[in-house]
């Protein structure tokens, strides 16, 4: 049982405890809010870095999982979680980080995909071509990618590295305009 330690309440009695179920609602409603911070169109919940929430022994327990375990944002995306929480009176809390198994662009909801497409990003691809990678780098796999700007699939990527490690950088070949690609993990 969840005890007002977790949550203040904000019902007219001021004594009465929330549940399990309407605190992890509550939590998955604030976690809602928190965006990428190198992604500002969707949220974390909507990236499938938030794993699980649940109530552990009167604490609030938000499992998350980085894109890659050397993501320079995890740490921004903790404190944001926190503050969330925080902003919506849940004090008892702990986050855990879990690398295994790992996030995959799999986790990616649909309509945060049609919004990195809006934002200039073009989404990773699903589900992932099937490519004979025999006998050649991972790095030179022949992936076509439209342009999210333009729609054209005559596009050349430029680098494996884009504006961060998670997306490569692409060229369009008819609007001549360059945009990261969300890489498929």
């Amino acid at each position: 049982m969840v005890t007002a330690a977790i949550l203040e309440p904000r019902s007219a009695d001021a004594s009465a405890p929330r549940s399990n179920a309407s605190t992890i609602e509550e939590a998955w409603r604030a976690l809602a809010t928190v965006v990428d911070p190198e992604i500002p169109v969707v949220s974390i919940v909507e990236l499938g870095i938030v794993r699980d929430v649940r109530v552990d022994d009167a604490t609030l327990v938000v499992e998350v999982t980085p894109t890659y375990s050397g993501c320079p944002a995890t740490e921004m995306i903790m404190r944001a979680i926190d503050d969330a929480l925080e902003a919506h009176a849940i004090t008892s809390k702990r986050i855990e980080t879990t690398l295994a198994p790992p996030w995959t662009t799999d986790r990616i909801v649909p309509e945060a995909r049609r919004r990195l497409k809006e934002f200039g990003i073009a989404p990773p691809h699903s589900p992932p071509p099937r490519i004979d990678v025999t006998g050649i780098s991972p790095l030179r796999r022949a992936t076509t990618v439209g342009c999210p700007r333009c729609g054209s699939a005559r596009t050349r990527l430029v680098s494996q590295f884009g504006s961060t490690a998670c997306k490569a950088h692409y060229r369009c070949e008819d609007c001549l305009e360059p945009f990261d690609y969300f890489k498929r993990f």
